[in-house]
Formats: structure tokens, C-alpha cells, sequence
């Protein structure tokens, strides 16, 4: 049983667990001017209210994941990206407060509004980079970052994160989609259907690029024997894509919001088939930044007690508050 290998796939599960359940509440921040002032945006607002910081959850134990299996990968990575690191906390900063405060401070609104959807759009953005940064490659010597301050910001790097936007967007919409009804829940169908066809567009662009970004990643998909084992992943993607596209346009709730998370499931497949074995492209493997056997074991233990409780608690959250948003004008 190799440990690193099952560290690698938590890591990642805690990362898919952050953008989806984290990314449907920041879609709604970046869709939120869409929304007519009054009911519309309440109604929203209280769609995500009582699971929004819940869903953090997971980005913290990604992130204290990476520090401790990958201790090497993660003295590389931040300091490579801490302009961005440092613009998505800031992100989510603005975001929880607006949160809060827009329904206690009723004079500023207006701006309590605005700073919701500056975070949420700052913090999508900055995730996206943040990607794009790690699959260029990142310049080490010595197991340590020998790149420049400014590495991060590249023609790349901006396309993943507009693409991270648009992805975050198509989750916000189809979890309105699923929540609302009536005149909201039509609105948030037609910014799902734009949401969608602008995610699957940038996607391609996003997998096109990587093509030409690296060889190696190029004979990932385009030499045999890898791309027997790389081809259901586009296939797949494209029947997900037009199901996805038909729920849209009929008069079905929940099933856009999963086939969202399957996109964005396969998405994510994608990019690990891509990036395989290296935790820091192009020259660091799991292997290479994997912490010592014993404390693999030691945390994998803690690991084992805490996911499931978290996971439990997640799904009765959900499963309590499940159902359509009222019309109450109430937090």
C-alpha cells in the first residue's frame, strides 16, 4: 500500500469537496448583480445562508493537507503564488463579512452587495490562477521556488482563472436552479444555459493550451499507450456536457446541479491525468515532496476519525435545510 499515493487522492477529494461545494456559494457572489435588488437577491442570499461556511471546511483541510503530506510541494507552491493566495483569503474575507452584515446594516446594502460579489469574483479568479500557475510549471532549484514575483500572471494563467469564474457561475446558477422557483428559478435557468456554454468553451480553450503549454503533458493525450487511458475523459465530458445543456432548457431541478458537479468531476480527472505523478509540474512527484512514512501513518489516522465526521455533518445540513427557498424576507 503505498501512503503517498492515498494521501495524494485525500488531498484531491478535499479539493474537489472545496470547489464544488465552496464554488456554487461564490458563483452566486459573482452572478449577484444579475439579481434584482429586493426579494430576488434575499432569496439567494438565504440559499446558501446555512451551509455557506460550512463548505470552507474542506479548503482548510486541503490546504493543511499539502502542509502536512507534502511539506516540500507546499513551501514551493505558496511562495510561487502568495500574491494570489493573499487575494483569495482577502477574497473570502470581503465576502463572509458582506455576508453578514448586508442583512444588519439594511442603509449600506448597496455596498455590503457589492463587496459580495468583489470578494466572490476576486476569489473565484484567484483559485483559477492559482491552477494556472501549477500547470505551467514552476521554476525550483535546490527544493526551493527560483521564480520571480510575477511568474503567475500569464496569457495561462488569466484563461484558468476566467475559466474558474465561468465554472463557478454554471454551479451558482444550477443550485438556484434547484432552490428557487417561479421567476427566479427562469432567471437563474437563462444565466445557467450562458454559464454553461461559456464553461464548456473555456474548458476546451483551457485543455487546447495545455496541449502546447508542455510536451510532456501533450503525450499525455496524444501518444499511445496514454491516451487509451486518457480518451474517456474528454468522451465522457461531452455526454455530461449536452445532457447538461437539455436539463437546462426543460423544466428539471436538481439534475442540472449534479451534472454541474460531474463536469466539473471529469474536469478535475482531466487535470490529473495531465499532471500525473508531479505535485509541483514540471520537476517535483508526490514522491519527491511526500512526508516521512511515519507521519503519513500518524495523520492518516486522524484523517480516518475526522473526514467521516465532517462528512456526515455536511450531508445533515444539506438534508435539514433541503428543499425550496421560502419567500420569507428573513436571514
Amino acid at each position: 500500500m503505498d501512503l503517498t499515493v492515498i494521501w495524494a487522492f485525500i488531498i484531491a477529494f478535499a479539493v474537489f469537496a472545496y470547489v464544488v461545494m465552496d464554488g456554487f456559494d461564490l458563483g452566486i457572489g459573482i452572478l449577484f448583480p444579475t439579481f434584482e435588488v429586493g426579494p430576488e437577491r434575499d432569496r439567494a442570499m438565504n440559499s446558501i445562508a446555512p451551509v455557506w461556511d460550512g463548505n470552507e471546511t474542506w479548503l482548510v483541510l486541503g490546504g493543511g493537507g499539502l502542509f502536512a503530506a507534502f511539506p516540500l510541494a507546499y513551501s514551493v507552491v505558496l511562495p510561487a503564488t502568495y500574491p494570489l493566495v493573499i487575494a483569495m483569503l482577502l477574497g473570502l474575507v470581503f465576502r463572509g463579512v458582506a455576508f453578514e452584515y448586508r442583512w444588519r446594516d439594511p442603509s449600506h446594502r448597496r455596498l455590503w452587495d457589492a463587496a459580495f460579489t468583489g470578494g466572490s469574483l476576486v476569489a473565484a479568479m484567484a483559485q483559477g490562477m492559482t491552477l494556472g500557475a501549477l500547470l505551467q510549471g514552476v521554476e525550483v532549484v535546490d527544493r526551493s521556488y527560483a521564480g520571480s514575483w510575477f511568474d503567475w500572471l500569464t496569457p495561462y494563467t488569466l484563461l484558468t482563472g476566467i475559466g474558474t469564474v465561468a465554472g463557478y457561475a454554471l454551479l451558482g446558477a444550477t443550485w438556484l436552479v434547484w432552490k428557487l422557483d417561479g421567476e427566479g428559478q427562469a432567471h437563474a435557468r437563462n444565466l445557467g444555459i450562458r454559464a454553461a456554454w461559456a464553461t464548456l468553451v473555456l474548458m476546451g480553450a483551457v485543455s487546447l493550451y495545455n496541449v502546447f503549454l508542455n510536451a510532456e503533458y501533450a503525450a499525455r493525450w496524444m501518444t499511445a499507450p496514454e491516451i487509451y487511458f486518457a480518451a474517456p475523459v474528454p468522451i465522457i465530458t461531452a455526454a455530461i456536457a449536452i445532457s447538461l445543456l437539455r436539463t437546462l432548457k426543460t423544466e428539471r431541478h436538481s439534475k442540472p446541479f449534479w451534472l454541474s458537479i460531474a463536469l466539473f468531476f471529469f474536469g478535475m480527472a482531466g487535470l490529473g491525468v495531465t499532471m500525473w505523478p508531479y505535485v509541483v509540474p514540471p520537476g517535483i512527484t508526490i514522491w519527491d515532496a511526500a512526508a516521512p512514512e511515519r507521519s503519513q501513518i500518524f495523520m492518516l489516522v486522524g484523517v480516518a476519525i475526522t473526514m467521516p465526521l465532517i462528512i456526515a455533518y455536511t450531508a445533515w445540513a444539506y438534508w435539514v435545510f433541503r428543499g425550496k427557498v421560502g419567500h420569507e424576507g428573513y436571514h
